[in-house]
């Protein structure tokens, strides 16, 4: 990952975004699943802080690889900037975990290994979170943040973005229901814990992030797509496209979560969504195929990956309950795209 000017002057953008962010001064702050698509924008976010406004934040940045982290945070020193900590969602903590906030990211969200490993992903999203909750100090803990997924909403049968009260069907008897039920149990763990043990828990639920914190194994369309342009490679697709999805650039949702860190009403969950770029994965492919110079051609899935895909075909969210906390997308899906194809030929 390279810290290129651009990306640099997008974070101080988005930072902008982010209403009473100087409540952060002076916090210990841990960050699961750093390494992944939108928890190490965060992370970026609150390095940035610390490295051009002196907020003098204690940052803890967890995973299991730690010359993975180093790898990816390159641009800062590990033990002075921030501080890696071990942790595995798949296995019970040892030790307490003391911080003013948490921010748990780490989940299974790669469309083909929740396909392939669906036990795994409902074990890490579940026993991963009330590992966590059940370690924390609660006399220290200001807040935890729970990311959960859009996909919790289940199928739609319009094509209006969903509002956090609303709830669609869920196939509990398909193995790629894996992720969608298991957190939606885990949200519900956060609600438990919040009344039997006065843990102050909110979650946000995130809709189709993408970005140039994207790794090169992600099969997500849009993680596809942005490195098929980035490498002047066609875009291809395997269906029509039609379906409505909220996308959103990972640095916006990397400030929709602090935003609702600092903001959020204890017990409530947030859509994340930028209400400019609720698009179909077509116009999503298009914008990148633009940025990227490059044409779209049509290919027939294979039966693996037809058993990965997210069956919803509407996933719009509302983001009227996010935006009312004082916060805004900085990035249309046009913007988005751009800066990512942008960031990510830097990056190659």
């Amino acid at each position: 990952m390279r810290y290129t000017d651009e990306y640099i002057n997008d974070i101080n953008l988005v930072t902008e975004n982010i209403p009473d962010y100087e409540k952060f001064k002076g916090s210990e702050i841990l960050i699961t699943g750093a390494t992944g698509l939108i928890c190490s924008a965060v992370a970026d976010i609150l390095l940035y802080l610390n490295k051009n406004r002196d907020f003098g934040m204690k940052i803890y940045l967890a995973g299991r690889n730690e010359n993975g982290m180093i790898e990816r945070f390159a641009g800062f020193e590990e033990g002075r900037d921030y501080h890696f900590v071990s942790y595995d969602a798949t296995k019970q903590l040892s030790e307490m975990i003391s911080a003013d906030y948490i921010i748990h990211g780490a989940s299974n969200a790669d469309p083909a290994r929740i396909s392939g490993e669906p036990v795994e992903t409902i074990l890490a999203n579940v026993m991963g979170l009330n590992s966590l909750l059940s370690a924390v100090d609660k006399d220290k803990l200001k807040r935890l943040l729970y990311v959960s997924s859009s996909e919790i909403y289940g199928v739609n049968e319009t094509r209006e973005p969903y509002k956090e009260e609303q709830l669609g069907y869920v196939d509990i008897l398909s193995p790629r229901s894996s992720y969608p039920s298991s957190k939606r149990a885990a949200e519900t763990l956060c609600i438990a814990y919040g009344e039997e043990y006065n843990i102050d828990t909110v979650i946000v639920r995130p809709g189709h992030i993408y970005g140039p914190t994207i790794k090169a194994s992600d099969s997500r369309a849009s993680a596809l797509f942005s490195l098929k342009a980035a490498k002047g490679e066609d875009i291809v697709m395997k269906s029509r496209g039609e379906q409505l999805r909220s996308y959103c650039h990972v640095l916006d949702c990397a400030s929709a979560m602090l935003s609702v860190l600092i903001r959020g009403e204890k017990g409530n969950a947030y859509n994340i969504s930028a209400s400019k770029a609720i698009v179909t994965i077509r116009e999503m492919a298009e914008a990148f195929a633009e940025a990227g110079n490059v044409n779209i051609v049509f290919d027939v899935p294979t039966e693996s990956e037809v058993k990965s895909y997210n069956v919803m075909p509407c996933s719009a969210l509302s983001s009227v309950k996010l935006e009312a906390l004082g916060w805004k997308a900085e990035f249309d899906m046009k913007k988005g795209a751009l800066h990512t194809v942008n960031m990510l030929k830097e990056n190659f």
